[in-house]
């Protein structure tokens, strides 16, 4: 399918002409970055967002820009409790929306860590994976009855899943050497193989999963961990792979052009289009095997056996079965 979107558009651009009235959408990390112009774009044009965050105060403070766009928009804006390392704080939260009962027409995994040092969740859990995918495996799969027939799952995940698979058999580093890259790898191939199994789970009712990388951007809270040398070094590897692979310079992102693939992933593209799938630069991004970061998917992050069995590996980590 033919469109004008691409690397360059915006979330404005992405949502021009379109009337989410009616529409209710639940985005976790609503308090900075990607996640402020995504709740901001989605207002704006009429939706209720309800935004989920590990710290409301802060969340209040740094969600004013929502709640102006909400009242020219003719949204609304509301915010809820959610630390996604800490499971007991997963549960709570999706035990307070499942008891308000109010269905969901979109849900925006949007929250996230990159690169911290070595550091466990509240549950034992490898930080990254534990707050990237375990948090959300559990309050999507705990509030998934709330999603209407035709709703859609959208999970962040990144260019990072290119760094590795994940293991299955030592998901915490209890038996290799920790590297904060390949726990977020991981961790990002996580989410992409949640949607992937999600979609499979409930496609019958019209609901689609996808997962989508946002593209490069500093100005984000996601690269706190990193040192400024960190950044520099990350971003000469970067450069070195693209061109080894001679693929196109490394280009960096705005905050509004990061958050339009969520936003076409979630409202303007084909249901059957995405479903399943790993987008980029608001297309569907090709299966491109090759090492390095750049585009593309790599082919392990789509596998629906793969899939599966993350599923079944989460289940046992959470205690839970969906």
């Amino acid at each position: 399918m033919t469109h004008p979107f691409g690397e360059t558009s915006t979330a404005d651009e992405v949502l021009g002409g379109i009337d989410l009235r009616g529409k209710r959408v639940l985005v976790t990390g609503a308090s900075a970055g990607i996640g402020i112009e995504t709740c901001r774009a989605l207002v704006a044009h009429g939706a209720e967002v309800v935004g989920a965050v590990r710290d409301l105060a802060k969340a209040e403070r740094a969600t004013q820009q929502v709640r102006a766009a909400a009242e020219t928009g003719g949204g609304s804006f509301s915010l809820v409790e959610l630390d996604l390392a800490s499971l007991a704080s997963v549960r709570a939260c999706a035990d307070g929306l499942n008891e308000a009962g109010q269905p969901f027409d979109i849900v925006i995994a949007n929250a996230g860590v990159m690169a911290p040092p070595f550091g466990q969740t509240a549950d034992g859990f490898e930080t990254q994976f534990g707050t990237n995918h375990l948090g959300h495996f559990v309050l999507v799969n705990r509030i998934a009855p709330l999603l209407r027939e035709g709703g859609r799952l959208v999970n962040l995940s990144s260019a990072g899943h290119r760094y590795g698979n994940v293991d299955l058999e030592d998901p915490n580093f209890e038996r290799g050497d920790y590297d904060p890259w390949l726990g977020y790898g991981r961790s990002k191939t996580a989410n992409v193989l949640f949607a992937v199994e999600f979609d499979r789970r409930h496609r019958d009712r019209g609901i689609r999963a996808v997962a989508v990388h946002p593209g490069v951007i500093w100005d984000t809270e996601l690269s706190r961990h990193m040192t400024q040398d960190e950044k520099e070094a990350l971003v000469a590897s970067i450069g070195a792979s693209l061109e080894a692979a001679g693929a196109s310079a490394l280009v960096y992102k705005s905050i509004p052009q990061g958050a339009a693939t969520t936003l076409w992933s979630a409202v303007v593209a084909e249901p059957s289009q995405i479903g399943g799938r790993y987008c980029e630069d608001c297309r569907v991004a090709e299966v491109q095997e090759s090492e390095g970061l750049r585009g593309g998917v790599q082919p392990y992050a789509l596998d629906p056996d793969n899939a599966k069995a993350l599923w079944a590996k989460s289940e046992e980590m959470v205690g839970e079965r969906f």
